[in-house]
């Protein structure tokens, strides 16, 4: 996958980190399949960033606090991702939390986003509800 050009080549390893291929990683759930995890949403949410799927951002999160509109900076590289911790968030739970580090690169140089992430699933989907960004 060619982040800067949103190429979603299933050969190539996944943006998130797992070591995976696109195509058996994030792709499936860009695609429309639901995360059985909150981590493995968390992981598929910085792929659609690094990739400026808006529309699956938009999807993936949840209806209580969606934004209206969703606009991504295209100056913004996204280049790793670390999960730091998390907290229940298994294929049994209804909450989960996920925190993480996402490093970045623009013109204002190299950057850390550091969230912690609260995730609820419902009707078997797991949906990113809001973060606290430290």
């Amino acid at each position: 996958m060619d982040e800067a050009t949103g190429d979603r080549d299933p050969a190539r390893r996944c943006p998130c980190g797992s070591g995976d291929r696109f195509d058996a990683c994030c792709g499936p759930l860009l695609a429309g399949r639901a995360a059985p995890t909150a981590e493995r949403l968390m992981r598929s949410r910085y792929t659609a960033f690094a990739i400026g799927d808006t529309e699956y951002l938009r999807l993936s999160w949840h209806p209580s606090t969606r934004p209206t509109r969703l606009d991504l900076d295209e100056d913004v590289r996204w280049l790793r991702l670390d999960i730091i911790a998390r907290s229940s968030g298994g294929p049994f739970d209804t909450e989960g939390v996920v925190e993480f580090e996402a490093i970045h690169r623009s013109a204002a140089g190299r950057g850390v986003l550091r969230e912690r992430s609260r995730f609820l699933r419902e009707s078997g989907h797991w949906y990113y509800l809001d973060g606290d960004v430290s």
